[in-house]
Order: structure tokens, then C-alpha cells, then sequence
């Protein structure tokens, strides 16, 4: 199959916004690993006088983790998807956060700017078109020194891993997405998976997009060697090296 991108992607979100909560809901360890992953930005105190972005942030499940963990940041979400983006807003929020409709190519456009203290994003980058410009963008929002989070499924790269994601996917998600008319993006979400980089290509890719300090990092459970965290910071510049 093709992957769906851009706007038929979002178009996809925006239909299953309505059943997404209850389908994540039923994987365990969902919110718990988003917890998890802010918590491994190492950020100080409750994030008092920081900056966060939260780009692709979805039906706000992002959101509320780093709200969990950092309860004192200004935090901006950022989705593609109307659909879900309005569910994500419809949630009660305390002061401080504020949802915004845009692509993750596009921010400037929608009036995201930075700097940001630190940028989290969530099953975001084997969604976009051209990882390599958007990384690039969220490099140019980061103060210097900045730290960038990335939860993402990114396959260790053993056969059985690939073995056991295609078993869940096949045996439990897609039947219940089909079920509730939302098969395209299931069946994307599969694929988009196996063909999205390794978790050390994806450290690699960090690499070369200017940022250091960078760490690839297992969640647990059946995600073990599925889904990791990646956390890295703001590389300086050459010039600013000279």
C-alpha cells in the first residue's frame, strides 16, 4: 500500500479523531510511556518559566503528559489535523497551553515561533514528508542548548521485532479500526512503522540535522525494541564553534 501523507493524512486523522482516545486506551502503557519520555528530557523543576512545543500533539495525549510532568510550562500544541486538534482543545486545560492548527512544515505561517526551550514530538516524524526539513525547522525554533524529545515507534531492527509489531497490528488494531471505518489509517500506521528508520538511523539522522548529545532510548514492555525515546539537544553552530 501507499502511505498516506500530507493532507490526505491529516484528512485520515481528522475521521478517526473521533474513536482515537479509546483506541490508544487499550495499549498498555500509553500515557505512561508518554510520561516516561518527558520525564527523560531532564528538564528542571515543574518547568517554571519554560517554553515547550508539543508538535503533532493529536487528541492532546502528549499534551497531557508534559503538563503532568511539567505543570508550570507555557506549552503550544501543534497538529495538522483539525479534527483532532479540536478534540485535544475540548479537554479542560489549566492556564498556559494553547492548541494551534498547522503541518509541522508550516509553523511560521501559523505564527509558531520560538525560542522554545524544548520541542516534544509525538509518533510525528514517520508521518511527514521529509523528516530531514522538519528537524531542520525544529532545530531553528530551539534556543541554543535547547532539548528535543522524539517518542516514536522505530524499530530496533531485529527480525522479531518487526515479527511482533506486525502480529499486534494485524491481530488486534486493524480489525478494530476496520470495524470502526478507520482501516486506511491503521493499515498506515503498519506500514509507515516498517518503513520508517531504525532507532539508530534515526539517531544518525539527528546527528546530521545539528543536534548532539543524543540518546536512543527503550520503552518497555511489548514495546521493548518497537518504540523508543529519543532525546537530544541543540548542537551549535560551526560559526558559533570558530
Amino acid at each position: 500500500m501507499t502511505l498516506l501523507r500530507d493532507e490526505c493524512l491529516a484528512a485520515a486523522f481528522d475521521h478517526a479523531s473521533r474513536s482515537y482516545d479509546t483506541l490508544v486506551a487499550a495499549n498498555p502503557g500509553y500515557h505512561a510511556h508518554l510520561r516516561r519520555s518527558v520525564r527523560r528530557l531532564g528538564l528542571p523543576g515543574h518547568g517554571q518559566g519554560l517554553r515547550l512545543l508539543d508538535l503533532g500533539c493529536g487528541t492532546g495525549a502528549s499534551t497531557a503528559a508534559l503538563r503532568c510532568v511539567l505543570p508550570a510550562a507555557d506549552i503550544t500544541a501543534v497538529d495538522a489535523s483539525a479534527g483532532m486538534l479540536r478534540r485535544a482543545a475540548a479537554k479542560p486545560w489549566a492556564d498556559g497551553v494553547t492548541f494551534v492548527h498547522a503541518p509541522a512544515e508550516r509553523l511560521a505561517e501559523a505564527g509558531v515561533r520560538g525560542p522554545f526551550d524544548a520541542v516534544f514530538a509525538a509518533y510525528l516524524f514517520r508521518n511527514v514528508t521529509d523528516p530531514d526539513a522538519v528537524l531542520a525547522g525544529v532545530r531553528g525554533l530551539l534556543r541554543p542548548g535547547g532539548r528535543l524529545g522524539v517518542h516514536e515507534y522505530a524499530l530496533r531492527g531485529r527480525r522479531a521485532d518487526r515479527a511482533v509489531w506486525t502480529l499486534v497490528c494485524r491481530g488486534v488494531v486493524q480489525p478494530v479500526a476496520t470495524l470502526l471505518g478507520d482501516g486506511p489509517l491503521y493499515r498506515h500506521l503498519w506500514r509507515s512503522v516498517l518503513e520508517f528508520d531504525t532507532a539508530g538511523r534515526f539517531a544518525r539522522r539527528l546527528d546530521t540535522a545539528g543536534f548532539d548529545r543524543i540518546r536512543a532510548l527503550p520503552l518497555p514492555g511489548w514495546q521493548t525494541g518497537i518504540a523508543h525515546t529519543f532525546v537530544a539537544r541543540r548542537g551549535c553552530d560551526r560559526r558559533e564553534d570558530a
